[in-house]
């Protein structure tokens, strides 16, 4: 690697490191861009917009496209910069808001309910549209990833709440005010840490706000239990080697 390129990406992991995520990673051209919606509108023109909103989970087995952003340089590299070499996509879900709505994320950590130990996933959210404040962006509480896993309530409002099992984590007053908005350009990515207690606001606006949540961990990491949604994780190694196996390694799909 250039020098240059050692440098962004040392500067991304001292980042990652203290703050449980980096944003705005450019990982697509405007082309790029262009077909990546164009194959996501063709999805959700077929699968109708609820289950868009949170019922396609791992579509990196059945659409092409998802598995192109999956495996993309771009992305791998910038994973490879805070978990290693040995890389497994362990899931990936999309997550889209119809607005104006009252839909919203509750505050959660997503190694919670994983399965994972050691608890070490990243995730790399890539914008599809726009990503903003008015649209309900991803927020996310820099540093609550180097406080371990925290114990998860339920939300008060069950049938706003997009996450799967209604699960909420308390915040304090400190922590609310350190909230960042994780303001995204189609075709960018952010990643953040399993651990880091993020959530979203509701889509104020008539724009959608699509994102593309792509799982990665390291193949040194083993599944103890079920996921939450009672299933194992289907894993496919994407760069590097499963010296491990702690994961038998599903073939590539395209």
């Amino acid at each position: 690697m250039k020098a240059d390129g050692m440098t962004r990406t040392n500067d991304l992991e001292r980042r990652f490191a203290a703050d449980g995520y980096v944003a705005n990673i450019r990982v697509a051209d405007e082309a790029t861009v262009l077909h990546n919606r164009r194959q996501f509108d063709e999805v959700e023109a077929r699968e109708g917009r609820e289950k868009c909103q949170r019922g396609l989970y791992d579509p990196h087995f059945t659409i092409p496209f998802v598995w192109e952003l999956a495996t993309n340089s771009r992305v791998l590299d910038a994973v490879e910069s805070v978990i290693g070499p040995n890389i497994l996509v362990m899931g990936s879900h999309f997550f889209c808001k119809y607005g104006p709505t009252r839909a919203f994320v509750a505050w959660h950590q997503d190694v919670t309910y994983w399965g994972l130990d050691p608890a070490v996933a990243v995730s790399a959210w890539y914008a599809v549209d726009d990503s903003d404040v008015g649209n309900g962006c991803l927020q996310v509480i820099p540093g609550t990833h180097s406080g371990g896993i925290r114990a998860h309530g339920t939300s008060p409002d069950p049938t706003a709440n997009l996450l799967s099992i209604n699960q909420q984590v308390p915040v304090t007053a400190e922590e609310e005010r350190r909230v960042v908005d994780v303001q995204l350009k189609a075709g960018e990515i952010s990643l953040h840490h399993g651990l880091i207690v993020h959530g979203s606001q509701p889509n104020q606006s008539t724009r959608r706000r699509c994102g593309l949540a792509m799982v990665y961990i390291p193949t040194s990491v083993r599944q103890v239990g079920e996921n939450s949604l009672g299933t194992r994780w289907r894993s496919v190694l994407v760069r590097g080697e499963n010296r491990e196996r702690n994961f038998i390694d599903e073939p590539h799909p395209f």
